[in-house]
């Protein structure tokens, strides 16, 4: 009786010398990196019924953005392209899309009103995508974005970036 006695002792001593606390040094372990601050990303999809999936974008003023235009249409390029364009503050996107009208060698973005465009992708058929990355300005306000494909404006392919 003695001998299973002292078997069953040893095995609960040495049970509970592993369930000891495991002691760690912080310094031991560095802390994860933290995660590169990329550029803040909207992907915009628009296809053959003339709008955009999102209308509304809100940005930091001065932060980094990216905008990645996919046509998801089946339509061809030269009835049915999509570009997005961003404008100034005080521009007016129905006048950008009535002079876009007549610049078809252009991509619709007309040259007479560059000053006015802060971005813009360029014309994607369907199946394409594009995308541009710039800086929001860094004044606060309501600054109109648009498809510039004739009567695409119109036909409410148009939007407002947010910056805050």
């Amino acid at each position: 009786m003695k001998l299973p006695s002292l078997v069953l002792i040893s095995c609960v001593l040495l049970g509970s010398v592993g369930c000891g606390r495991k002691e760690t040094s912080a310094a031991a372990t560095p802390p994860p990196p933290a995660p590169s601050a990329g550029p803040k990303t909207f992907e915009l999809t628009a296809g053959d019924a003339m709008k955009f999936n999102l209308s509304r974008m809100e940005v930091t003023a001065g932060e980094t953005v990216k905008v990645i235009l996919t046509n998801t249409g089946t339509l061809p390029r030269d009835v049915m392209g999509h570009n997005w364009v961003l404008l100034k503050k005080d521009a007016s996107g129905q006048a950008f899309a009535n002079a876009a009208m007549t610049c078809k060698e252009q991509d619709y973005l007309p040259p007479q009103l560059a000053d006015q465009v802060i971005a813009h992708t360029r014309l994607v058929g369907p199946r394409q995508t594009d995308e541009v990355v710039f800086k929001a300005p860094a004044e606060p306000g309501e600054y109109p974005f648009l498809c510039s494909f004739p009567a695409h404006y119109a036909s409410g392919m148009k939007g407002v970036l947010v910056i805050r």
